[in-house]
């Protein structure tokens, strides 16, 4: 939510972030990706979304486990590090990575707040107040474009794939690369959207577990960078 506000200049609060944890991920989740040469990642995303003329058209902001794959930046950071990944229009990717965690990392933030406060005072200073010129719309989660992995157990028997793929067509949801597994009677069929509405999205994997051929909807992951 603060990285929000800065970003955009627009006020978040933290009633406003849309947050998934890691529970739902699975052993599955993580072969599917390692397979892909991906990794999982919980990651807290605000991006600014532009309408059909380039203008804003708000900022989505949310909190949730994706695939991002194993060459990007953010994919080696672990353990008590942190990092921020932006991209910007003018200035490209940046990255920011330290230790965000632990004793020492910790009391050098504290302490260096406490310095600042003690050099305004002292001054006669202020810190940077709030900048909340632009006050963008705030996207509810259904409102936000990404990419999804969607692994479905099906019957292995002729239209069934037609009957999926229908599915998909039905709510504007386009197919970037499509594989089937066999598994004994059954198959496994493999999604991984292009990037639309996860209002669309969700209502795809809804219809999909109301399928007859489909016996389970399993891995379902976002998947963030190219």
């Amino acid at each position: 939510a603060i990285l929000a506000s800065l970003a955009f200049h627009t006020r978040v609060a933290s009633k406003d972030v849309h947050r998934e944890g890691i529970t739902e991920v699975t052993a599955a989740d993580i072969q599917a990706a390692k397979e892909m040469d991906c990794v999982v990642k919980l990651l807290a995303i605000c991006e600014r979304t532009d309408d059909e003329n380039g203008s804003p058209a708000g900022i989505s902001v949310r909190v949730h486990p994706a695939m991002i794959p194993r060459r990007h930046p953010l994919a080696g950071v672990r353990e008590a590090f942190n990092a921020v990944f932006v991209e910007a229009q003018a200035a490209g990717q940046l990255m920011f990575y330290g230790r965000g965690a632990g004793g020492e990392p910790t009391a050098s933030a504290v302490l260096g707040d406490v310095v600042a406060v003690a050099r305004h005072r002292v001054l006669g200073g202020r810190g940077p107040g709030e900048s909340a010129y632009a006050d963008l719309p705030l996207l509810g989660m259904g409102q936000a474009m990404t990419r999804y992995h969607i692994s479905l157990d099906v019957a292995d028997r002729p239209g069934v794939l037609h009957a999926v793929t229908g599915v998909f067509a039905r709510h504007n949801v386009s197919i970037r690369i499509a594989e089937q597994e066999g598994l004994g009677p059954d198959a496994r069929l493999v999604f991984i959207t292009h990037v639309a509405l996860e209002s669309e999205v969700q209502a795809t994997v809804r219809d999909l577990r109301d399928l007859d051929v489909v016996r389970s909807v399993g891995g379902l992951l976002r998947v963030i960078g190219e």
